[in-house]
């Protein structure tokens, strides 16, 4: 009775699909966050008789095989790319990339990160870093008597002093960008890690070669679609509800096959 199994793969492939809509609707505050997307594949076919064999009675072309499917597989769990909302803040050290790219972040470990999360602080020292302390890649280093920061969409970060007309130029913030960016390996903190799949980072000036520019007092807010997710998590309900069914319905089979006498 293969529809048991089957359909065992179909309850596992729609219960994989409600986390990662459950882990969408979680994350619907998380600043920059990009929903995932839960993706399936079917799974090897049982051929007892294969299309274009030739039929051993008379010799001729058979038009149509015998083709039984055992289930679905996860694939992958990748990202929506697709840009959130700006919400303007006011915050001095705020910024959001609006269009590609992602801010470079150095970790305790010494490794480089990548995050698209622009609520930027100012520590002890003076340098610009995450929510969680980690140092803003190129360092830009704000002096204690500034009096105010401005940002311009290429990335060049301007302090104000007092009693001085002139800005000074304090630094610039560069983007990374990648072949593909649905590659890099989410490490917690709304924080990336590069990897084979997504390529080697290219670094470079925000607005130019296809990297966003930079907006000095919003954040990106979640992509995440409220609508869509509970539309998606009604499919999914209804697909693991029709498996279940599935598989009642192979069990009755079993018994009335075991009640023949």
């Amino acid at each position: 009775m293969r529809a048991l199994s089957i359909a065992a793969t179909g309850m596992q492939a729609q219960q994989t699909r409600v986390e990662v809509i459950s882990n969408n609707l979680a994350n619907m505050g998380t600043t920059a966050y990009k929903p995932r997307r839960a993706e399936f594949a079917d799974l090897i076919y049982q051929q007892p008789r294969v299309a274009g064999e030739i039929n051993a009675a008379d010799g001729t072309v058979l038009p149509g095989g015998i083709q039984l499917g055992m289930g679905v597989r996860m694939v992958s769990v990748g990202y929506d790319m697709i840009q959130g909302s700006l919400l303007q803040t006011s915050g001095e050290l705020d910024l959001a990339i609006q269009g590609g790219g992602w801010f470079e972040i150095e970790l305790p470990t010494g490794e480089t990160a990548y995050t698209r999360d622009g609520n930027f602080k100012r520590n002890a020292d003076g340098q610009m870093v995450t929510s969680e302390g980690y140092v803003l890649q190129p360092e830009i280093v704000i002096p204690d008597e500034t009096v105010k920061i401005a940002i311009n969409a290429q990335g060049e970060v301007y302090a104000s002093f007092q009693n001085q007309v002139e800005q000074q130029l304090l630094g610039a913030i560069t983007l990374a960008d990648f072949a593909n960016d649905r590659g890099l390996e989410p490490i917690g903190g709304n924080l990336h890690l590069e990897t084979e799949a997504s390529g080697p980072a290219n670094i470079g000036e925000p607005g130019a070669d296809g990297r966003g520019a930079l907006r000095q007092g919003y954040v990106e807010e979640s992509a995440v679609d409220a609508v869509r997710e509970i539309t998606e998590l009604i499919g999914a309900q209804r697909g693991y509800e029709l498996n279940s069914k599935v598989i009642t319905a192979a069990d009755q089979m079993l018994a009335a096959t075991v009640q023949v006498r």
